[in-house]
């Protein structure tokens, strides 16, 4: 398959363009994307340009340049931030879960390290999933890492549900739903901040998807904890 170009300029990495920011290359880079971020926010993916994006943080738009390729770039790695924390956290977790009890943890646990995930990307970059951008080859590794998580969810849930909801709901669709659910708190932080109660308010639901009882997502709450405690 042919290569495609990567969008935006070229990166500069002369000393004189490396220089141009006052602040730490760490520092510089992360106040690049909570601008874009911002931006993408307030004007929409489209309408936003790297001019913008170096002016609301202050510095010349060929250090923008230094630092990312474009603005796909920079939504690339935004998105990323929404997704990866809980895959990572998860994915020590699904080998401690030989039984049906323990995936309730298990999936008990991803929804809420999910919510904690979500509730803090850089102003609410979870709104702009659908955007057709991120729909093109660009952004595979992307949408590659969320189907990960989406999958785990469908694995994790296909194990803690009842008999009746596994033959009634095939695997991967389970997993479409229960990520749904979980990504809910996108639309909640449109309107305030989500919180602690909203964090097991969305797992509990998703193991009521699963059919299971209040007794089982009440063991499932606790033995959560321990579950984070032997990753």
């Amino acid at each position: 398959m042919a290569q495609h170009a990567r969008p935006g300029r070229p990166r500069h990495t002369s000393a004189s363009t490396a220089s141009a920011d006052a602040s730490p290359a760490g520092t510089a880079r992360e106040q690049i994307l909570d601008a874009a971020a911002a931006l993408f926010a307030e004007h929409g993916f489209a309408a936003t340009t790297t001019r913008m994006i170096a002016e609301r943080v202050g510095v010349r738009q060929a250090s923008l340049y230094y630092h990312f390729a474009g603005k796909d770039e920079l939504l690339i790695e935004l998105l990323t931030t929404s997704v990866r924390p809980s895959l990572e956290a998860v994915r020590g977790i699904e080998s401690l879960v030989p039984d049906t009890a323990s995936a309730a943890a298990a999936l008990y646990l991803l929804a809420s390290v999910d919510v904690e995930t979500l509730g803090r990307t850089p102003h609410n970059i979870g709104t702009l999933y659908l955007l057709p951008e991120v729909q093109q080859e660009r952004y595979d590794s992307f949408r590659t890492e969320r189907q990960e998580l989406q999958e785990i969810y469908g694995r994790l849930g296909f194990r803690a549900a009842r008999a009746e909801v596994r033959a009634a709901i095939a695997e991967p669709r389970l997993g479409e739903l229960l990520i749904q659910v979980a990504e809910v708190v996108i639309q909640i932080r449109r309107t305030r901040s989500p919180d602690a109660a909203d964090a097991d308010a969305v797992a509990s639901s998703c193991l009521r998807l699963c059919g299971c009882s209040e007794a089982a997502i009440d063991e499932a709450r606790s033995d959560a904890r321990s579950l984070l405690v032997g990753a």
